[in-house]
């Protein structure tokens, strides 16, 4: 992991307006999940599929002891043979419902395809979240906008942030699994734990 990147985290977290926009999606993620249990479903684009957003957020469930963070990915073209857990594709959100909740992360245009399923899960019950990180205009400012008008939340990352679309996933993920239930011991500051997080940021996902 490059310096730039660590200095991105450490400035974030020095308590600016982006890490509390950050914090804050980040509690409704984790409060929605907490409030049904569970029934976190994570899709990306089809061009790019946010592995290693389900990653953190299987160590943040296992580490912080919210078992209900641990998301089942949802894939666009799920290749044959793909083991149970990354073979789940798109028709998984049509099935979606009351008690479940869709955080969809974008890079790049989201496609009709895919906004229709988010429309049908919403309208189905459940929880719609997103994490945009498309940049510019034209067409993929229309998609960014059209996914941020279904969500129920929306982060979307500002051209002028500074921060790449991986970074925040990182800080949306640290910042849901903080101050978990903890056995024998309390959750541990965000600040605290940048140590773990950069460890994260350069280590290969471990079930992903």
């Amino acid at each position: 992991m490059d310096a730039v990147r660590v200095a991105l985290l450490r400035e974030a977290l020095a308590g600016t307006e982006w890490l509390r926009d950050t914090r804050r999606f980040a509690g409704t993620l984790r409060g929605s999940v907490g409030a049904h249990g569970g029934g976190l479903l994570l899709v990306g684009t089809a061009d790019y599929e946010p592995w290693h957003l389900a990653a953190h957020l299987d160590d943040e469930a296992a580490w912080s002891g919210l078992a209900e963070l641990s998301p089942t990915l949802v894939r666009h073209r799920p290749p044959p043979g793909a083991p149970a857990h990354l073979s789940v594709g798109l028709g998984r959100l049509e099935a979606a419902g009351r008690g479940e909740t869709l955080l969809v992360v974008a890079e790049g245009r989201t496609g009709e395809g895919l906004l229709e399923r988010v429309h049908d899960a919403r309208r189905g019950g459940a929880t719609v979240l997103a994490l945009d990180g498309t940049a510019g205009g034209g067409p993929a400012a229309a998609a960014r906008t059209d996914l941020c008008a279904l969500a129920h939340d929306a982060l979307a990352v500002p051209d002028a942030a500074g921060l790449d679309l991986d970074t925040v996933q990182h800080l949306v993920s640290a910042a849901a699994g903080e101050n978990g239930p903890l056995p024998g011991a309390r959750g541990r500051r965000f600040r605290d734990r940048l140590s773990r997080l950069v460890d994260q940021l350069s280590a290969p996902p471990h079930r992903w």
